[in-house]
């Protein structure tokens, strides 16, 4: 019987597999490949026309509008460079609300009348496509037979060619509308967004004497954490074909209790992958800059360095599938579910945030002067206010099914947001506020420049895991999105909130100088204020204590600890005048994106469901019974023997069986039942009916494992698919 055991067949095949062996070319000198495969600014000015060239990067560079009589000069400089790295094909790359890549493949060659065929590739087809948007999430903005949407060249995010050993695709960055103009993508809010935080931050520094500034951006450095499993162990389990996550699973005897996986010695075969890998992402110019163990035994995390908020998006975008396909080709399989295995710490895409540009670099770094240093506080300042504004949104953008796994355990930032600011800077704006304006606790300190403030500490402080939103001493960590999302959601409501607190900052300060009042005296007056009225949401102390969420609700911060309390926050009054005001979404838009976050969630869990319920009847409860089978017929035989037998076991069995077997009918009506006509009610049954039933067939069918025999478990374990890589 072992013999037809898929489990067993699995760890044999683990056994014998054998990781291929990835020659590089010695040859090669250090970082020679980077972005060899990108349309880059060098590879731009090598090829355009001067005047095109200058043309694109005052776009790039400045945020000028792009002129459109460059777009075929461009277009023929790409196609052909993009035809000497062999590519056939182009693709408009998007990103619709599923949260994953889009691509539409076309053909660079026409046939030409004579029997030949000729590369083309015109500027109108560069700047604009038309793919079918009757299949992507769209909220109610369209109708389902209404097919026509449309791609458009984000210039400011470089073409790449995209490597396959059959043939190579020139991908062109774009943003996905509605032929009415409507968002149906995260890249297009995101370009909004980011367009409008920096118009009132350049406001700001124009008050603090910068003139001239290039266009000021957000950048985004995130941090990506995922699980590798062998993919023998991974096909040996539909629940992560199918939903990314262990839907079944008794914990390990050895889990992460000694801490002795993070940041230890990298296993060799998973170093292959990643060698392998950031080979890859630096063809494309992606900066992969740190690789390490997490803590979670088969846990593993990468760090790029910051970019662009945009570009830095679209390269994660393409991490992921980029590790997808090397993964595969290594015999492993890479999970970014946020919580793969339950009972053991999940992951998380920590998102970077910080602002400037190439001029100022990050106006979060406090300066060298008396001048730079109040100009950092008053961006610091403009982040606390927005932190504790806006703190319901900064919780919807990580809204997800899976992502509820995760937030709040104890091991990723709680469901409540606050802002750290470490023991130095905190103390700073404690001053600040009771006017009591003495020094910094450091040693190392700087003055600001106003004779009321106190002087700047050089070291910001120390760090604070369980903060969703730490300020870490150049940037803020966003430590609450969870690995399988787009980082381009949190980052559009990071920037439209900071576009609302540095527009009320911008207009305050110019208000006051234009009255005749001391620019530095408003600066301080303006920085009382904020910490003042908005200080209620620093927090320096322990999120995963329980005194914690007690005293939140005293300071009025919101604890929404599911999707389905954050998923309102984006059609309150207040979100949609925000976000309408900033020309990042309309009140139409936003209920785009609450309708698809009930419908996500809904969709997510009844995949779920169906899976537990399957599992349960076709694998699970099978295996189970034919171990009380074998139980009750060896009892049998003793007794007929005249042997006493002890039916101790056959109890201790057939109790979790039975347990087994009524949670799945209750299971089995639940999926069955009416979850009502609306996305809410759909998701309300989700969430009150769905879960709690599959949370039973669970209990049952993991008290199961520890009791079958192990030749006769069907399913590939945790402590198998987590140590043996």
């Amino acid at each position: 019987m072992s013999g037809n055991n898929v489990r067993l067949q699995a760890i044999s095949d683990v056994e014998a597999y054998v990781p291929p062996t990835v020659s590089f070319d010695h040859s090669e000198a250090p970082g020679e490949i980077f972005g060899e495969n990108v349309f880059s600014k060098v590879v731009m000015q090598k090829r355009l026309p001067k005047s095109v060239y200058k043309s694109v990067i005052a776009t790039i560079e400045h945020g000028e509008k792009l002129d459109p009589l460059v777009a075929d000069a461009v277009a023929s400089a790409m196609k052909d460079w993009a035809l000497e790295k062999g590519a056939t094909h182009y693709a408009h790359v998007f990103y619709p609300l599923t949260g994953l890549t889009a691509e539409k493949h076309d053909s660079f060659f026409e046939p030409n009348g004579d029997g030949t065929a000729l590369a083309e590739f015109a500027g109108k087809t560069l700047v604009q496509g038309e793919p079918d948007a009757s299949s992507f999430p769209n909220g109610g903005l369209r109708n389902t037979f209404e097919a026509r949407g449309y791609t458009g060249w984000d210039v400011t995010s470089p073409a790449y060619v995209l490597e396959n050993p059959n043939g190579n695709t020139l991908c062109i960055p774009t943003v996905f509308v509605s032929m009415t103009g409507e968002a149906l993508d995260h890249k297009t809010p995101l370009l909004r967004s980011q367009q409008a935080m920096g118009e009132h931050a350049t406001r700001i520094l124009e008050l603090f004497g910068h003139k001239d500034l290039n266009n000021v951006v957000a950048f985004c450095g995130p941090e990506q954490e995922y699980f590798l499993v062998d993919r023998h162990f991974f096909l040996a389990r539909p629940d992560l074909l199918n939903a990314g996550r262990t839907l079944f699973g008794a914990k390990p005897p050895k889990g992460q209790e000694f801490d002795d996986h993070y940041f230890g010695a990298i296993p060799e075969r998973v170093l292959g992958f990643m060698m392998d890998t950031e080979r890859e992402l630096f063809k494309l110019g992606i900066p992969a800059k740190t690789r390490h163990n997490e803590v979670a035994p088969g846990q593993f995390e990468i760090a790029p360095m910051f970019e662009r908020g945009n570009v830095a998006s679209d390269h994660q975008q393409q991490l992921m599938t980029t590790f997808k396909s090397v993964a595969k080709k290594h015999g492993m399989e890479i999970l970014f579910h946020e919580k793969p295995f339950q009972g053991v710490n999940g992951s998380g895409k920590h998102v970077n945030f910080s602002l400037g540009n190439n001029e100022l670099g990050s106006l979060f770094v406090p300066g060298d002067n008396p001048h730079d240093n109040a100009q950092f506080l008053v961006f610091c300042a403009a982040t606390i206010r927005a932190v504790h504004k806006f703190g319901g949104l900064l919780r919807a953008s990580v809204a997800s099914a899976s992502n509820d796994h995760r937030l709040g355990a104890n091991e990723a930032p709680p469901a409540i947001i606050s802002i750290f600011l470490g023991d130095q800077l905190a103390d700073i704006f404690d001053q600040i506020a009771t006017s009591s304006l003495s020094s910094s606790k450091s040693r190392g300190s700087m003055h600001i420049g106003v004779d009321t403030l106190p002087v700047l500490p050089t070291d910001p402080g120390d760090r604070n895991r369980t903060s969703p939103f730490a300020f870490t001493g150049n940037r803020f960590e966003f430590r609450a999105p969870g690995s399988l999302q787009t980082v381009a959601a949190p980052m559009v409501t990071i920037n439209t909130i900071m576009a609302d607190s540095l527009d009320y900052i911008a207009t305050k300060l110019e208000a006051s100088v234009a009255s005749g009042t001391d620019f530095d005296e408003a600066v301080q007056a303006l920085l009382t204020e904020i910490i003042t009225e908005h200080g209620a949401v620093v927090f320096n102390g322990d999120g995963y204590s329980d005194a914690w969420p007690i005293e939140a609700e005293k300071r009025g911060l919101k604890n929404l600890k599911t999707t389905l309390d954050a998923l309102p926050e984006l059609i309150t009054e207040e979100a949609m005048d925000l976000f309408e005001r900033y020309g990042v979404f309309n009140h139409r838009e936003m209920h785009s994106r609450y309708e698809i976050g009930l419908e996500q969630y809904a969709r997510t869990i009844e995949v779920e469901a169906r899976l537990t319920l399957e599992m349960g009847a076709t694998i699970i409860l099978p295996a189970a019974v034919r171990y009380q089978t074998e139980l009750a017929i060896n009892i049998g035989a003793l007794t007929a023997a005249g042997v006493d037998a002890d039916s101790t076991a056959l109890d201790e069995v057939s109790a979790p069986i039975g347990a087994l077997r009524s949670a799945l009918a209750t299971l089995r009506a639940a999926v069955a039942g009416d979850a009502g006509e609306t996305a809410l009610a759909e998701a309300e049954h989700a969430q009150g009916v769905l879960l709690p039933a599959m949370s039973d067939v669970r209990a049952a069918a993991d008290a199961l494992e520890e009791i079958v025999a192990d030749d006769l478990w069907p399913l590939p374990t945790y402590q198998e698919m987590l140590f043996i890589l």
